[in-house]
């Protein structure tokens, strides 16, 4: 009898530690905890959806990032990089998720085809942005109202203001009704992506890329894997920046990466410098774009003096190259 009881007992609390747990570490969780806070009118404890994916900064975000078809002809302004980062993230999404800003762009008069045309949505989300722009002046609620709709974004907006928080894109994500999840999605991935476009480069201008991203055979393993980064050919020594402000997440070494540097630059983006002499930035120390950060070498598993530069996006590598004005010579699969 006491057995059977002790294994009941045990199987009750071990149910309630799992419903525990659902409650507030799982995406199922959150959403009943929003849902709840916004019924009530209190303030949700919950993070938003996009902090339960797996990433250096904690936004990542399950939909596919996609990125330019080609190289960019020439650098982008801010307005334009901005606008880059919502047509993509527009053409990623689920048609059910992408309908609000389609159906305000038409409101607008702006033609929601165009939105979605490789040639003209850049232009066309421009036009959005700045049609929306009196209403919503900041980056972030504007973002919002663009994938949510205007008067959800409002809502959210107030709700924030309320409480006394900045209008950030998490916390106006976090206010906004449920049903809104796909929207906070796009949103984050049109800042990711726009922070991506406006991204230096780790090295001097004229280093050869001397193996690409992509699938490749591997020049020390044998077998084809897939190449996260770009090797970028430069004698050991060379100055290594940082691409644009951050924070160190990462400065150790390991045998495959040798010594290697991981910064978060926010909205999802971190960029990874690998195979350096030496390190000069520690774990938590601030950066600032230009700022030297490292050595370059031929440490952990390398077969040459380069730089293994990494961009991800929701943490997914994404092609650096991509995101750039310029096609860099490729050579040989050496490094």
């Amino acid at each position: 009898m006491f057995p059977s009881r002790a294994k009941g007992l045990l199987d009750f609390c071990m149910a309630a530690l799992c419903l525990w747990a659902a409650y507030h570490h799982t995406p199922a969780g959150a959403l009943v905890r929003g849902a709840v806070a916004w019924a009530t009118g209190t303030r949700s404890t919950a993070r938003p959806l996009l902090a339960y994916y797996d990433g250096v900064s904690g936004t990542s975000v399950s939909e596919p990032l996609l990125a330019p078809a080609v190289p960019l002809a020439r650098p982008l302004t801010d307005a334009e990089a901005l606008a880059w980062g919502t047509h993509l993230a527009l053409k990623g999404l689920e048609p059910r998720a992408r309908q609000p800003a389609l159906t305000l762009a038409t409101e607008l008069g702006v033609s929601s085809t165009a939105l979605l045309d490789a040639g003209e949505g850049p232009a066309a989300a421009r036009k959005l942005h700045e049609a929306l722009a009196a209403d919503f002046p900041g980056e972030e609620a504007r973002l919002a109202a663009l994938f949510a709709g205007r008067v959800p974004a409002r809502y959210a907006l107030e709700r924030v203001r309320a409480q006394g928080d900045a209008p950030t894109l998490e916390q106006l994500a976090q206010q906004l009704p449920p049903g809104f999840e796909g929207a906070s999605v796009g949103a984050a991935q049109a800042q990711a992506l726009a922070t991506a476009f406006g991204l230096a480069w780790p090295v001097h201008e004229g280093a050869r890329v001397t193996s690409p991203f992509g699938e490749r055979i591997h020049p020390v393993l044998g077998t084809k894997k897939l190449h996260t980064g770009v090797d970028l050919g430069v004698p050991i020594g060379t100055e290594v920046v940082a691409v644009a402000e951050g924070v160190v997440r990462r400065a150790s070494e390991d045998a495959v990466n040798g010594r290697v540097l991981v910064l978060d630059h926010g909205r999802g983006v971190t960029t990874a410098y690998c195979h350096n002499s030496e390190l000069v930035v520690a774990v938590g120390q601030r950066v600032t774009r230009g700022q030297l950060v490292a050595r370059s070498g031929n440490t952990g598993r390398s077969t040459g003096p380069h730089l293994h530069y990494q961009l991800e996006l929701a943490a997914r590598p994404m092609d650096p190259l991509k995101f750039r004005s310029s096609v860099r010579t490729v050579a040989r699969d050496a490094p």
